[in-house]
């Protein structure tokens, strides 16, 4: 049976508080700092008989297993996001845990899952926890849509997320080609503000975690080949072969394929995917040779080259990268969050998303508080535009088309970016 931490038994004190007083809380608490087992355990504490769990598929497993060395009383049903629409209302649950929660926080429209997660507690009336090591990753406005569902949220008088914003978002004009459309996403402080009586927040450093992350960036020349199609396509939109067309004929294709190019994939117009170039691929399989490592990949196929490169030798699930020798590749937006890539002794990046939330929460799946030193190495290719996306998202931005359409300007006459 496991033991928590001292600073995880205060957080479950002052949970089962806030639960009991307000009908839920959130738990934002920093990855690795024990989000599960403190809500596991303050549903033990609230005396719970059916806890409902609602999490990612990868994390599935490593839920159960948290809840199995907890030895708690309660039954724990576990279940992704994907699967809500089967949760049966035969059996009451009296608590719902929403793990990852800022996925459910898209506006201004409400997204499906935040409207399955508010039928839920309309037709089940639990105890809820919130839990999200980044409540607002990219915008206060996340935070309403999220909450929505609990009849005691503190913006339960606004009736949708306009009222929303009228009393708590700036909401600004941005022309996007050439139609004027409203920005929601300058929400206001007062909006963590409001959320804060009901709001245990954790950090790694009080946490007392020690570790330091060392990136490298290492270059590989992509296949010639591939560097002249990029400028084909930036020069001419479209490249059209005996079968398979490929087409940017908006700024916003361009960047999308000069992005799979620069790794050596493409996705053709018909929307099947093809492997350009293995260089990114065999040169990864040859720097790592005899390491245990996990790689983040971004396209499909990618993954495809990462396979016939490394065979047998490849997996795609945590149990068979525990329990083995074998290397792991992940898609970034899917493993970035909800599980522990402990036991690699390195995370390499095959590739790298626009988004700087995938950047901040993929980085930091090897730490745990015994850790010390995590390694990761991104791989980039000279002529491509990954290095100019990694210096947006490590500000903590997102790569925007804006970003990309000043980032052509800076290539030199061959495509490639100076690395010196």
């Amino acid at each position: 049976m496991i033991k928590l931490r001292q600073y995880q038994k205060r957080i479950v004190t002052q949970g089962t508080d806030l639960v009991t007083r307000y009908g839920f809380c959130y738990l934002a608490m920093e990855v690795r700092t024990g989000k599960t087992l403190t809500s596991l355990s303050i549903c033990s504490r609230l005396n719970a008989t059916n806890v409902l769990f609602v999490t990612k598929k990868k994390a599935i497993s490593s839920i159960e297993d948290d809840m199995q060395k907890l030895g708690a009383s309660f039954k724990l049903t576990v279940i992704n996001y994907e699967s809500l629409h089967k949760v049966s209302h035969e059996t009451i649950y009296d608590c719902l845990i929403i793990d990852e929660a800022h996925t459910i926080g898209a506006f201004p429209k409400q997204n499906k899952r935040s409207k399955q997660i508010k039928r839920l507690i309309d037709i089940h009336h639990p105890r809820v926890m919130f839990l999200s090591g980044t409540p607002t990753p990219e915008s206060f406005s996340q935070m309403y849509h999220q909450v929505c569902g609990v009849p005691s949220n503190p913006f339960a008088h606004c009736k949708n997320f306009y009222q929303f914003a009228n009393n708590y978002v700036v909401v600004k004009k941005r022309i996007i080609n050439g139609v004027p459309h409203n920005d929601w996403s300058h929400g206001t402080k007062d909006i963590i503000d409001k959320m804060k009586p009901y709001t245990i927040s954790y950090t790694q450093k009080e946490a007392g975690f020690k570790v330091q992350t060392n990136e490298e960036i290492l270059y590989v020349d992509i296949c010639s080949d591939v560097t002249m199609l990029m400028k084909k396509l930036s020069k001419d939109k479209v490249i059209k072969g005996e079968d398979e067309v490929i087409l940017a004929d908006t700024p916003v294709k361009l960047m999308i394929k000069t992005h799979q190019m620069s790794s050596g994939t493409i996705k053709f117009e018909s929307g099947n995917s093809m492997v350009l170039c293995h260089k990114k691929a065999r040169y990864i399989r040859d720097k790592f040779e005899g390491k245990k490592i996990a790689i983040f990949y971004k396209f499909k196929a990618e993954l495809k080259a990462l396979k016939e490169e490394y065979g047998e030798l490849l997996c795609e699930t945590l149990e068979e990268f525990n329990t083995s020798a074998k290397t792991i590749a992940l898609q970034i937006v899917s493993g970035r969050e909800g599980i522990s890539l402990r036991k690699a002794e390195a995370l390499v990046y095959y590739n790298i998303d626009f988004s700087a939330t995938s950047y901040w929460q993929s980085r930091d799946r090897m730490t745990t508080k015994n850790r010390l030193y995590n390694k990761i190495y991104w791989v980039f290719s000279k002529t491509g535009i990954e290095k100019q996306i990694y210096k947006a998202v490590v500000k903590k931005k997102d790569y925007t088309l804006s970003h990309f359409k000043k980032d052509l300007v800076t290539l030199d006459d061959d495509g490639a970016e100076d690395t010196s």
